[in-house]
């Protein structure tokens, strides 16, 4: 009786031992889905401004050539709308901005917007928020929802002297305070002081290198005298072949607007090398912030399973089609640089060339935490691709911006951009329209919108804009209450 009743004890804490190595064992599992992310945001910093990439020979940004170099650099990363505010909600809600309806910078949340780091939250992640916000209402930094702990500003906010919106209570600093370092600073505090049991999200949204350009003090000048080859269509506008190159009138016209060549920023911040200058420098403080973050894992041994990702909101034309800033749908405006680091998921050194979009952040940050994608999001995780698998991806990306009242030089755009072709279609205005064979003429030099031979794909490319604007609800131009200001009122404000 006794060994039977022993043997039944002995089964029955077997059983228990079994069950609760299980239990263990799925919560480590659930563990190691709930990766922690860094996510790492700059302002108009376009795709080849770095100094792996060998675009400008003398900028150095050594640790966004580390993170290339032990990650992934995205070679073909778009946004869906190359402006400020549209694509910093794109990234946050997933979503087009004719969906999301923050189509320029001045549009409120609508009120029926989720964030994706309120998933984060529901997971039982601390997430947290440094930086720029710049959606909406340009005086309101308040804490948003989705986000544990908060650092932001209003607007544009200031490159020295920084007012921050910590929590609610807002703390003013001294001019010899620098915004790039303050924010990174703030960054590893917070890192540092973090409930250590609980996986973290940080979202670290530079101001850096948005114009009027200024940088730390200890780069002030280091690129002085430092020019660039002007682009191939630096001077197109102003020659006898402008008419031959069947270009859009706009873009001759903008030439001698605050987004020109000839006249940009209104001459407030020096000539076009002074200002490519002043960017390059500030810069340099945002490839120390980055080093700062990666110094900062490897010290507290997570820098093998966090995953980093580097992003621009929008590109910059420096030039390319006489135009300076962004918006238009050039390359050089559309394309931002994306690095991805996580030597746990995927070996260093890819460089990735299937197109990925501002959309794809969200499902991918998503997965890192082990939820799944909410259906309304059209982007997909680049995890896949970060493992080598091309299977069914996207083939073609879309883009759409709106026309502003404050800065009316560039129409209404929606386009559509394959890995052979870049069509664009304009709207309010009697023009051109441009269509692009991006692998012949990669400067996008020859507008072929006229040209028989392209006839066919003209047609097939106008077709699947129209698929994806019907499909995706986009064939009403979101319209807002605007005011119009006297330039006195706002050329000061930096909310451009």
């Amino acid at each position: 009786m006794k060994k039977i009743l022993f043997f039944a004890l002995s089964l029955i804490l077997g059983l228990f031992l079994s069950c609760t190595k299980a239990v263990k064992d799925t919560e480590q599992a659930n563990k190691k889905k709930q990766r922690n992310v860094i996510f790492i945001l700059t302002d108009d910093h376009r795709y080849d401004y770095m100094g792996f990439t060998g675009k400008v020979p003398w900028l150095e940004t050594p640790a966004m050539d580390n993170l290339a170099v032990k990650g992934a650099y995205m070679h073909n990363a778009f946004v869906t709308t190359s402006l400020c505010s549209p694509s910093r909600a794109s990234i946050l809600t997933g979503e087009y901005s004719h969906v999301h309806r923050i189509v320029d910078n001045v549009s409120p949340n609508p009120g029926d917007l989720t964030y994706f780091p309120q998933y984060l939250q529901d997971a039982g992640y601390q997430t947290a928020f440094f930086g720029k916000w710049h959606m909406g209402n340009h005086h309101d930094d308040n804490p948003r929802s989705g986000f544990t702990h908060w650092e932001s500003f209003k607007g544009q906010g200031e490159y020295y002297s920084p007012n921050l919106n910590i929590n609610g209570t807002r703390i003013q600093y001294d001019s010899t305070t620098y915004i790039t370092d303050l924010l990174t600073d703030h960054t590893i505090d917070w890192l540092d002081k973090r409930d250590k049991n609980k996986p973290f999200f940080v979202y670290l949204s530079h101001k850096a290198a948005h114009a009027l350009f200024k940088p730390a003090k200890r780069h002030d000048g280091v690129y002085k005298g430092k020019v660039i080859d002007k682009p191939s269509t630096y001077k197109q506008t102003l020659s006898e072949e402008y008419k031959a190159l069947n270009w859009p009138e706009w873009v001759k016209q903008q030439r001698h607007s605050w987004h020109g060549v000839d006249y940009m920023f209104h001459d407030q911040n020096g000539t076009f090398d002074e200002n490519l200058q002043k960017y390059c420098e500030t810069l340099l403080g945002v490839d120390d912030s980055v080093d700062e973050v990666m110094k900062w894992l490897k010290k507290n041994d997570l820098d093998e399973s966090t995953m980093v990702i580097y992003m621009g909101d929008n590109g910059f034309s420096w030039g390319e089609h006489g135009l300076i800033d962004k918006r238009h749908f050039y390359e050089e405006s559309i394309k931002v640089p994306l690095i991805v680091h996580c030597p746990e998921i995927f070996k260093g050194g890819l460089t990735v060339e299937r197109m990925v979009q501002n959309i794809d952040i969200a499902p991918t940050i998503l997965e890192c935490a082990g939820i799944s994608k909410p259906e309304y999001m059209p982007g997909e995780s680049m995890i896949q691709l970060l493992k080598g698998d091309e299977t069914n991806w996207r083939t073609r990306v879309y883009y759409e911006y709106f026309w502003e009242y404050d800065f009316p030089m560039t129409p209404t755009v929606f386009g559509v951009r394959t890995d052979t072709f870049k069509y664009a279609r304009y709207y309010g205005l009697w023009d051109q329209n441009e269509l692009y064979n991006i692998i012949e003429d990669p400067d996008e030099i020859h507008n072929l919108i006229e040209d028989p031979t392209y006839a066919e794909s003209n047609k097939r490319l106008v077709k699947d804009l129209y698929k994806w604007m019907e499909e995706t609800h986009g064939m009403s131009i979101p319209l807002k209450n605007t005011v119009k200001k006297a330039w006195g009122d706002y050329k000061h404000s930096n909310q451009y």
